[in-house]
């Protein structure tokens, strides 16, 4: 029996990454979704932390697109305080240089760093066949990006 598990968060203006994950096995769930479907796994899973991926400013303009995704975490983190689920963020910057030992890495690197720790010789980048499904089947897009939300945040919070 499971006794702690993590939704980390990927967000985004319209649909958002997830993953459950319990901190040592394959994660239990993950997917690209709405983001009012985001919610709803919030609201009707039994979590024990919620994290997300914080927006950061580096000093160049953004567009219309960055300040829906920072509202729509903020709806995020809204949603687990009125569960009262602990819930948390963690910059972009943090991941990469604590996943890849660099603050420039790039996404294929953070999936590289993330497919060494849980599938390191494994063909297929640790994917497995629909038979035999591996530690990442299913993942695609930015399913790695809230996977390595997840890891960074157990890592170093130590949840």
């Amino acid at each position: 029996m499971r006794t702690h598990m993590i939704m980390a968060i990927d967000p985004g203006t319209a649909q958002s990454a997830y993953v459950l994950w319990d901190g040592q096995n394959k994660p239990e769930e993950f997917g690209l979704i709405t983001n009012d479907d985001i919610l709803s796994v919030i609201r009707d899973r039994s979590l024990n932390q919620v994290v997300i991926e914080e927006i950061r400013s580096y000093g160049m303009p953004v567009g219309v697109e960055v300040f829906d995704t920072v509202f729509w975490s903020g709806r995020f983190a809204q949603e687990a305080e009125l569960r009262c689920i602990s819930w948390g963020r963690i910059p972009r910057q943090e991941i990469k240089t604590h996943l890849c030992n660099s603050s420039k890495a790039k996404d294929s690197n953070v999936i590289q760093s993330l497919i060494d720790r849980f599938a390191y010789n494994v063909p297929g980048k640790g994917k497995g066949t629909k038979k035999e499904p591996g530690f990442f089947f299913g993942f695609k897009k930015d399913i790695w990006q809230a996977f390595a939300v997840a890891v960074a945040w157990k890592d170093i919070k130590g949840a």
